[in-house]
C-alpha cells in the first residue's frame, strides 16, 4: 500500500496548488453568506497558530473548542494542529457540568468558543481564569476576538509536520451511558482515515457537503472535515434550524450524510403534505414518475446528491426503501468513536435489509465466541485518556477492539447487528431481551419519532414511543386519539407476531413530552438515553402495567 500522507500536507498542498479556489460557505445574519477560500484559510490558520505558539499554547498543549458547526471550527482545529496541540472538541448542547467535566478532564489549556445558542446558561462551565478566544459568529463573550488576532499577527511559516504518533485530537463519547470517555486519535490514524473515505466515496473538489451534524461527534468529523482537509470538496455550512431547508437548497450537496431520527423527521415532513398513498399512487404513472420524485427531492435540497449516507445508530430499513424509491441512493454504514467511524458501508452492490454493509478497505472483522463483533480498523484509537485499564479491556490480545455490538455475518461479508451487549436486559420471565431489532420494527411506523423499548425486572418489555412531530398538536382531538390509539394497537399485534414470547411487548405507551436533547434525553447525535429515561419515568411502571388495553397515554 501506498504511504499515507500527513493530513496537513494535504492542506498545504491545496494552499499552494489552488489557493483562490472555495473551500467553505458560512451563511450569517439571516441569509448572507461568506466565502473562504483555501489561501484564506490556512492563512488565518498560521496567524492563529503563530498566536498560539506565542502563548505558549504550543508542542503538546490540549485545545479545546465549544461551537456549533462553522468555517472557524475548520480553521480553529487546523491552527491548533499547526501550532503543535491536540483538539478537544465540546457538544455545543452540552450544559457546563459536562463542558466543565471535559475541560477538567481532558487537561485543556484553552478555550475557543464559536457559534453558540445557548452561552449565558454553558459559560459557568469555564473554570475561572481558563484563557479563552471568541471565533467569529460567537455571542457576546468578552473574550479576545478571533478576528483581533489574526489581523494583528505575522504568519507561521513553512510546513509544519506533527510526528504519527503524536495526538490529533481527543474526541469525547456523546454520554448515552455514563460519563464521557475521551477516545484519543493519533495524526497518523486520522490522516489514513480521511485518506480512505476520500478514495472508497470518491470525493472530488467538484463535490459540495454541508456540514450540520455535531462536528464534536466522530461521525461529521471523519466524514465531512478530515475528508475535506484531504479531498477538498466545497463545505458549507448551515446557519439555524429555521433556515436549514434553506441551506441546504443553497448548497446543493453532491453528498449527504445524516443520522435515522432526522432522515425519519424529513421523511414525515414529505409524507404531512403528500399522504403515502397518494404518493404512492402518483408514483406508478410512468409519465408523473420522474417529475414527482425530482419535486421531492428538490424540496429536500438533495437533487443533486450520488451518495447519501446514515449512521450513528440503526436506521429501519424501510425508511431506507423508501428514499430509494424516490431514488435517492441511501446507504447505511456503521462505525464507532474508537475506530474513527471507519468500519462498514453498504453498497449497491453490497445491502441486504437489517445490515449495515461490508468492512471498509483495510477492516478487520470477527465475530466473538458470545456474538460480540470485534474490529480491527486502520482508525483503531491509541486508547481512553487518562484511563489505561479501560484501554486494556477494550482490545483482545491480538489487538481487536471489543465494540460491545452483537452481530453476524453471512457468506458475503455482510455485518447485522443484533443489538447491543449493554442494552439487553432480563424482564421477569428470565431471558435477555435485545431491544434495538424491535425499536427498528417499530421506527418504520410513519406516527413513531422516537421509541425506547424497556422493561427491566417487568413481566414483560414495553415501548415507550414519541409521536411523530406534525401528530403531536393534533392529539387534543378524542378522534385523532382513537385513531393511533387503533393504528398502535394493530402496530403492537403486528410486531409481537414476529418475536418469541418472551421478546413480546406488553403495551406502547405514548410519551406526553418528546425526548430531547434540552431536556436531556437524548444525546447531541439524537440517541436514546436509556437510562435516564427509564429513571425518569420509573414511578410511573405500575400505572402503565395496570392500565387496560395494548396503548397507553403516559
Amino acid at each position: 500500500m501506498p504511504a499515507v500522507t500527513p493530513i496537513l500536507d494535504h492542506v498545504f498542498n491545496h494552499e499552494r496548488d489552488h489557493p483562490d479556489r472555495i473551500f467553505l460557505t458560512q451563511p450569517y445574519d439571516g441569509g448572507k453568506t461568506i466565502d473562504y477560500t483555501w489561501g484564506q484559510v490556512v492563512d488565518q490558520a498560521r496567524r492563529m497558530a503563530a498566536h498560539l505558539k506565542a502563548g505558549g499554547f504550543g508542542d503538546g498543549a490540549h485545545i479545546a473548542m465549544l461551537s456549533k458547526n462553522c468555517a472557524h471550527f475548520f480553521i480553529a482545529e487546523l491552527a491548533i494542529w499547526m501550532a503543535g496541540g491536540t483538539t478537544v472538541a465540546i457538544f455545543p448542547t452540552e450544559g457546563p457540568d459536562t463542558i466543565r467535566y471535559v475541560l477538567e478532564h481532558s487537561d485543556a489549556k484553552l478555550l475557543f468558543v464559536g457559534k453558540l445558542d445557548n452561552w449565558p446558561q454553558q459559560a459557568p462551565g469555564v473554570p475561572a481564569g481558563m484563557p479563552c478566544i471568541a471565533l467569529p459568529l460567537a455571542p457576546s463573550t468578552g473574550f479576545e476576538a478571533w478576528d483581533d488576532i489574526v489581523a494583528r499577527t505575522a504568519p507561521l511559516q513553512g510546513r509544519v509536520a506533527r510526528r504519527p504518533d503524536e495526538l490529533a485530537m481527543i474526541i469525547y463519547t456523546s454520554g448515552s451511558t455514563g460519563t464521557p470517555k475521551g477516545v484519543m486519535h493519533s495524526f497518523e490514524r486520522v490522516s489514513e482515515v480521511g485518506e480512505n473515505i476520500v478514495a472508497s466515496e470518491q470525493y472530488t473538489p467538484q463535490d459540495r457537503l454541508i456540514s450540520y451534524l455535531p462536528l464534536a461527534h466522530v461521525f461529521e468529523r471523519a466524514f465531512i472535515e478530515v475528508a475535506a482537509f484531504v479531498g477538498s470538496p466545497h463545505v458549507f455550512f448551515a446557519d439555524t434550524l429555521d433556515s436549514f431547508v434553506q441551506d441546504v437548497r443553497r448548497a446543493r450537496p453532491t453528498l449527504f450524510i445524516s443520522v435515522p431520527r432526522l432522515w425519519v423527521k424529513f421523511q414525515h415532513g414529505v409524507l404531512h403534505k403528500m399522504p403515502q398513498k397518494k404518493l404512492d399512487l402518483l408514483l406508478k404513472i410512468p409519465i408523473l414518475n420522474n417529475i414527482v420524485r425530482r419535486k421531492i427531492l428538490d424540496g429536500l435540497g438533495l437533487d443533486q446528491v450520488r451518495l447519501a449516507g446514515s449512521g450513528s445508530a440503526p436506521i429501519p430499513h424501510e425508511v431506507i426503501a423508501w428514499y430509494r424509491r424516490l431514488g435517492l441512493n441511501l446507504m447505511e454504514g456503521y462505525g464507532m468513536t474508537e475506530d474513527f467511524a471507519y468500519s462498514h458501508v453498504s453498497r449497491v452492490d453490497a445491502h441486504a435489509p437489517g445490515h449495515v454493509g461490508i468492512p471498509y478497505p483495510g477492516v478487520e472483522v470477527k465475530i466473538s465466541e458470545n456474538g460480540e463483533v470485534l474490529i480491527n480498523s486502520p482508525g483503531k484509537m491509541v486508547g481512553y485518556y487518562k484511563q489505561p485499564e479501560l484501554t486494556a479491556e477494550s482490545f483482545t490480545e491480538d489487538g481487536f477492539f471489543r465494540t460491545g455490538d452483537l452481530g453476524e455475518r453471512d457468506h458475503t461479508g455482510l455485518l447485522k447487528l443484533t443489538g447491543r451487549a449493554k442494552e439487553l436486559f432480563k424482564t421477569a420471565k428470565g431471558k435477555y431481551v435485545a431491544p434495538a431489532p424491535i425499536e427498528n420494527l417499530l421506527g418504520e411506523n410513519p406516527l413513531i419519532e422516537t421509541v425506547m423499548v424497556s422493561g427491566v425486572g417487568q413481566p414483560a418489555a414495553y415501548a415507550l414511543v414519541v409521536l411523530a412531530e406534525e401528530v403531536r398538536p393534533t392529539t387534543s382531538d378524542p378522534a385523532v386519539r382513537a385513531r393511533i390509539e387503533r393504528e398502535l394497537g394493530a402496530l403492537l399485534a403486528d410486531v409481537n407476531r414476529q418475536l418469541p414470547d418472551y421478546e413480546q411487548l406488553k403495551m406502547i405507551v405514548i410519551a406526553r413530552e418528546p425526548l430531547s436533547i434540552e431536556n436531556g434525553l437524548l444525546t447531541p447525535t439524537m440517541k436514546v438515553k436509556r437510562a435516564k429515561v427509564e429513571a425518569a419515568v420509573d414511578a410511573q411502571l405500575a400505572k402503565w402495567y395496570a392500565a387496560k388495553g395494548p396503548v397507553v397515554w403516559a
